[in-house]
């Protein structure tokens, strides 16, 4: 259950209005790193884990329902931007010059220009925010990303993270309004806060690694294969220990000869690592018996109904239950 609070989380303001960072400014309304994707990924995301791993339904839920918070903010601020362009457009009687809403600062040729680029957002919206990005291409679903594996989702949504944060960042160099620049540094600040939330919440899921329950093949998972010329580079994803799973890294300096001489890798062999081939099926089959149980022991009904909320009334109508029966 959704409830709308009329105030913002933030109180967006603007100095002066501005069409063109308006449009810009469309990327994280409807773009494919913007508030409702990151608000609808989450939100889709968190029904897998409901009954599972309710803390984190909560985060994921409590994180989505501040997304959307972000894109009122977003769609706020994109408004003020526009003011003026929606009653100049009402204007039909006389031929409208947006040149005097604008202060002078675009000539009308450009304006023009600018709505054959983007026509919804100046022809179409009269003057409001469209589900688009910057260049007027329509939100999508096909944004959305999502596994099912919460392990798998959450460094999904770290990268989210990381790319709406980086899109604010990129966004604030193309205004000089204080006021603006304040709402776009609140809401890459929060890009940051929820990068972190998702990182603990990944952390308290042992084991992590690899994403989903199937383990990696020992031959192949600790091999780097140099496969350009030139200087060959050494750094922690080649030299030493894997980060993850603690595996020697094997450089295979000619992945060519390599290749030829394993018969095309059917022959190859495990090295640098402890794991085999029964320690992984083993592995294999005990993280999906006890992935498996923890699933079915929240999600399966005991008498054959099925329910997603208990309200309070039940609640307290089960306690009364009770305490009859212990009387």
């Amino acid at each position: 259950m959704f409830h709308h609070v009329k105030e913002l989380q933030f109180n967006a303001r603007v100095s002066e209005p501005d069409v063109r960072f308006a449009k810009l400014l469309l990327e994280q309304f409807g773009g494919p790193n913007g508030e409702l994707k990151a608000a609808m990924q989450y939100f889709v995301q968190a029904f897998g884990c409901r009954k599972a791993y309710p803390a984190e339904y909560d985060m994921l839920m409590d994180i989505a329902t501040e997304e959307f918070s972000h894109l009122e903010i977003v769609g706020a601020t994109i408004q003020m931007l526009l003011t003026g362009v929606n009653g100049e457009l009402k204007n039909a009687a006389d031929e409208s010059d947006l040149t005097k809403m604008l202060d002078g600062k675009a000539a009308k040729e450009n304006y023009i220009h600018d709505a054959m680029i983007n026509p919804h957002f100046f022809l179409v919206s009269g003057g409001t925010p469209t589900l688009t990005d910057s260049v007027g291409n329509p939100w999508s679903a096909s944004y959305i990303m999502g596994m099912g594996d919460l392990t798998a989702d959450l460094r999904l949504n770290i990268g989210a993270e990381t790319s709406a944060k980086m899109v604010y960042e990129n966004l604030m160099k193309f205004t000089d309004d204080v006021l603006v620049k304040e709402s776009l540094r609140f809401l890459m600040t929060r890009e940051v806060a929820h990068f972190q939330m998702f990182q603990a919440a990944l952390d308290g899921i042992q084991p992590n690694f690899p994403p989903g329950i199937l383990q990696s093949d020992p031959r192949f998972s600790n091999k780097y294969f140099n496969m350009s010329k030139g200087d060959d580079f050494k750094g922690g994803w080649n030299k030493g220990k894997s980060p993850e799973m603690g595996e020697e890294w094997q450089f295979i300096e000619n992945p060519i000869e390599h290749v030829q001489q394993t018969n095309g890798l059917l022959d190859e062999k495990a090295d640098g690592t402890d794991r085999t081939e029964n320690s992984v099926q083993k592995d294999n089959k005990s993280l999906s018996s006890e992935r498996k149980a923890e699933v079915d022991e929240a999600t399966l009904p005991e008498n054959g109904i099925m329910s997603w909320s208990v309200y309070e009334d039940e609640i307290e109508a089960k306690s009364n239950k009770s305490k009859k029966s212990n009387q």
